[in-house]
């Protein structure tokens, strides 16, 4: 397993990317529309489903990423699809998609923690999502441009930790390959 995640490194870095670039794109766009933010969450989850997606029906299967990715591809395609939506309606998506990925990512984790010492990115990933999607959801009509600033921080702590994770196990894939030839 831990081969197969080491290979797969460049999933969480992506991941890791793609989250920052939305939290900026966020923080660019205050005054912008709600419908510009859900182009942006609508664009950020489906790339980030697609490549759990990747991870899950990997080399080893993991049932807890293809959960993640579909959670993500639904939310992703609902956004775009329904761009319309009321800012209360987007904001109990992302409460929603942040509290249930955040429950996936946590159990990703624990499934892992036997087998990579950086689980705890994953696991601390998981706790901020759960957290920022009890806020989000306690919170709903505290105003759209506090909840960009929100998003934005959630997505920056997200990539961050998903880069972190992403060149640790790099790391470990050149040791891997360094040991083996």
């Amino acid at each position: 397993m831990l081969k197969g995640l080491a290979d797969s490194w460049w999933t969480f870095a992506v991941r890791g990317v793609i989250a920052l670039l939305f939290g900026i794109g966020a923080l660019s766009y205050p005054a912008l529309t709600v419908f510009v933010l859900v182009i942006f969450f609508g664009a950020f989850v489906l790339v980030d489903g697609v490549t759990a997606l990747v991870m899950g029906f990997g080399e080893k299967k993991r049932p807890a990423y293809v959960f993640l990715g579909l959670v993500s591809v639904a939310a992703g395609l609902f956004a775009i699809v329904r761009p319309g939506a009321t800012a209360l309606a987007l904001l109990w998506l992302i409460g929603i998609w942040a509290l249930v990925r955040g429950i996936g990512e946590i159990v990703a984790a624990i499934q892992i923690r036997k087998e990579v010492e950086g689980e705890w990115a994953i696991a601390l990933s998981g706790v901020v999502s759960v957290l920022f999607g009890i806020f989000v959801l306690a919170r709903p009509g505290a105003g759209a441009l506090a909840m960009v600033w929100l998003i934005a921080i959630y997505a920056f702590a997200s990539g961050i930790l998903k880069l972190i994770l992403g060149f640790k196990l790099r790391r470990v894939k050149k040791a891997m390959e360094s040991a083996a030839g």
